[in-house]
């Protein structure tokens, strides 16, 4: 049997494409690889970014490092997918001619077929298409978690901000019917999984497709009556398109969690009008102040560029006054990064990288201390945490379990002589604070065993359903 193993770069989107990757090359017949890391495996997938401006640089520096090993591993093959496979198309096997699949966003089922290509003709093979030929949720999947599941509604992005290459990446916003999102979660359910977080560039234009602009508010409080689902996310919405049914849908639905993720980029109305972003800081602002009134207790997160072009000291000054009464609970932070092709690449006053730096360095400063303000707060407060794996590097030393709270917080959990597994949901009190984490010693109060019996990982091609025809992919 060969093996694989996927690296993934960049946003949750292309996370859960690789858990569908994944699913496709076990149904072709390949198994995982035990370390993703090593390169003693016949099959090496890139699944890369193109936002951030090292992204190229971090590609061909790793097929660089992989070229040694697959000269001495004859039959060893290389595949390059994802956003920068889209965007740079042949171009990447002209810089690593050792490469044997290039394949872009809209054709993650070609992965299996383009490889076995390369081996019968001996030759790269590059296939990039204009258009999405699948859904992701419509291709086998192996889950990285039995418990806690990705869920595409949508993907694409009809917004045109002046930063973002994913657009021309991604392509134009194409919306899953209502009932194959619900088709999906409740097959998840029955699984195991007790978690799921609903997946768009941008999900508050959910129903954009078949025509009803009130689609996510109804899909969000239609998850609310799946039985054993205990717990919905979602990620991103877009301020332009937040809407009150969507709050109240939030606030009066038990399993929406109180967690918000709500991009700001800049508290200044000159830079959002640069940005080409459809709101400006009074309107940010005031949704902020809505979803605090229907849930006193929501966390709020945030992205936040500094040093996109033409920022003055005094448009930096806005973003940070925004921050103070925002009050976020955390901050992506992003220094400004050029990306060709993008209309942000070409404008004039170009903010110097010294003077980026130094206001990035006072952004962090502040958001830290606010963070730091709203954890301690929650000394003495009894939490509810779905356990995880992974989210704690020191657990094993530490005598702790670790997972998110129901706002999306981490925390660190001590759990004495207790038998916690991932996927467990505690409550405990928190007893210290730390700007980006909690930690609760006290002793567990109660403690819910993950339902499920098995770690279903792979899942065959579902079945879905739906409620109508599905949006044209042409």
């Amino acid at each position: 049997m060969r093996t694989y193993s996927i690296r993934t770069y960049g946003c949750q989107m292309n996370v859960h494409d690789s858990e569908r990757l994944a699913g496709l090359l076990e149904d072709a017949g390949y198994v995982r690889a035990p370390s993703a890391s090593g390169d003693d495996v016949d099959l090496v997938v890139f699944n890369t970014c193109a936002v951030r401006e090292n992204a190229d640089n971090r590609l061909y520096g790793n097929l660089g490092r992989l070229y040694p090993a697959k000269q001495h591993r004859p039959g060893m093959q290389i595949a390059v997918g994802g956003c920068l496979a889209q965007k740079d198309r042949g171009t990447i096997v002209d810089r690593a001619p050792w490469v044997d699949v290039v394949f872009g966003t809209h054709n993650l089922a070609a992965l299996p077929v383009l490889l076995e290509r390369a081996r019968h003709n001996a030759e790269a093979q590059v296939e990039i298409v204009e258009a999405l030929q699948n859904f992701p949720s419509d291709l086998p999947s192996r889950r990285e978690s039995p418990y806690s599941a990705w869920v595409s509604v949508s993907v694409g992005c009809d917004n045109s901000c002046t930063f973002c290459i994913v657009p021309s990446l991604r392509g134009a916003e194409t919306d899953r019917r209502p009932g194959d999102v619900l088709a999906e979660i409740r097959a998840l359910v029955e699984s195991g999984v007790v978690e799921v977080t609903l997946l768009g560039q941008n999900v508050n234009s959910y129903g954009r497709s078949f025509g009803d602009q009130l689609a996510f508010g109804k899909l969000l409080r239609a998850c609310g009556s799946v039985d054993g689902l205990e717990r919905v996310r979602f990620t991103s919405p877009h301020p332009r398109d937040f809407t009150d049914d969507v709050i109240a849908a939030m606030a009066e639905t038990p399993n929406v969690m109180p967690a918000l993720h709500m991009p700001l980029q800049s508290g200044s109305d000159a830079m959002l009008r640069a940005m080409r972003r459809s709101y400006r800081q009074s309107r940010y602002l005031e949704i902020i102040s809505r979803v605090r009134a229907a849930m006193p207790d929501a966390a709020i997160t945030t992205d936040i560029i500094v040093g996109f072009p033409g920022e003055t000291d005094d448009d930096f000054e806005q973003t940070l006054s925004v921050v103070r009464e925002a009050r976020f609970a955390s901050a992506f932070t992003f220094q400004y990064s050029k990306r060709p092709g993008t209309p942000a690449a070409t404008m004039d006053d170009q903010v110097p990288k010294p003077v980026v730096q130094e206001r990035y360095e006072r952004l962090i400063e502040l958001q830290d201390g606010i963070a730091w303000d709203a954890n301690r707060a929650l000394v003495g407060r009894e939490v509810e945490v779905l356990v995880s794996r992974g989210e704690g590097r020191k657990d094993g030393a530490t005598g702790r379990v670790s997972g998110r709270a129901r706002d999306g917080r981490l925390v660190h959990v001590a759990i004495g002589d207790a038998t916690v597994t991932p996927g467990d949901t505690i409550t405990a009190t928190v007893t210290y604070a730390a700007p980006h984490h909690l930690v609760a010693d006290s002793a567990i109060t109660s403690h819910r065993p993950w339902r499920g019996t098995t770690e279903i990982a792979h899942q065959p091609t579902p079945q879905l359903l739906t409620i109508g025809p599905r949006p044209s992919l042409a």
